[in-house]
């Protein structure tokens, strides 16, 4: 009995030291991350007095969520986006509602179940949003 369980223990240890197991949930996180936006498609909004509709674009198991970030170096330039699921509806989702993106990721759409048809309704913030190229990840 003693000799299983210093063996047990010894494998627990030796696992430990050589990082048999799990990935830390930072690491995982960064590779999800790096899939889902590594597949981003890159688009170009050229000002315009009513919203842009991009797509129609399929989730897939890359990403969660649908995800958009502005290209740019110029500052205060931002875009205002939302997400319309067509089999649905004709409306934006989040009760008709935009959001306002600027440089970092931010979530447009989330928990999208893969499989889901969709498009992207974009509008400029203000006038500083003539020409902007931005990405999205699905």
């Amino acid at each position: 009995m003693i000799r299983s369980r210093t063996l047990a223990a010894a494998l627990i240890t030796a696992g430990a030291l050589l990082g048999v197991g799990v990935a830390p949930a930072s690491a995982q996180a960064s590779a999800a991350a790096t899939s889902c936006y590594g597949g981003a498609k890159t688009l170009t909004y050229h000002y315009q007095a009513a919203a842009k509709e991009y797509g129609t674009y399929t989730t897939s198991s890359r990403c969660n969520d649908i995800n958009l970030r502005l290209i740019t170096d110029e500052p205060g330039v931002y875009l205002d986006a939302c997400v319309v699921f067509t089999d649905h509806t004709t409306k934006c989702n989040n009760g008709d509602a935009y959001t306002t993106h600027g440089t970092e990721w931010g979530t447009i759409a989330t928990d999208v179940l893969d499989g889901t048809h969709f498009i992207v309704r974009v509008h400029a913030y203000d006038t500083d949003a003539q020409n902007v190229t931005f990405q999205i990840a699905y």
